[in-house]
């Protein structure tokens, strides 16, 4: 009698599908202020931005609240975007900590918090639950197709 708990749900989203869509929109929302901020003012007292670095943060910021608009709607593009820019930010800031060549002005010590959620958030992204809601199958599931 392996009686599974009842999923909690939010308009027919589970939970996990929830957080990770109120956290992106939120992510991307300080980036957007961020970036137009680091634009408008190219030194402030507390970091040194690039131009660089200010048009990075607006187009990241960007492609993060569309993707996560596209998450909650359950499109696939939605799961797609939300990968390719995690792993995208993994690299960029990996190469940052890394003192390698990447995008100027990328602040090192945001690179650790950044990089330990784009981790999480691909980490989600991959259950095999999650994949398949979003039409992504799983390498069992091509095996027996």
């Amino acid at each position: 009698m392996s009686k599974k708990p009842p999923t909690i749900t939010y308009k027919g989203r589970n939970l996990g599908i929830v957080i990770l869509t109120v956290a992106q929109l939120i992510i991307g929302a300080i980036h957007v202020f961020f970036g137009l901020l680091l634009l408008a003012f190219e030194n402030l007292l507390f970091i040194q931005a690039t131009t660089i670095y200010a048009f990075y943060t607006i187009i990241f910021s960007v492609l993060i609240v569309v993707f996560a608009v596209f998450i909650w709607k359950g499109k696939k593009l939605g799961w797609v975007g939300t990968v390719a820019v995690s792993l995208f930010v993994i690299v960029a800031d990996s190469l940052t900590l890394l003192n390698l060549p990447s995008i100027p002005g990328i602040p090192p010590l945001a690179g650790f918090g950044e990089i330990t959620y784009s981790v999480v958030v691909v980490g989600y992204l991959l259950q095999v639950g999650v994949r398949r809601k979003y039409f992504i199958p799983s390498q069992d599931e091509k095996l027996k197709n």
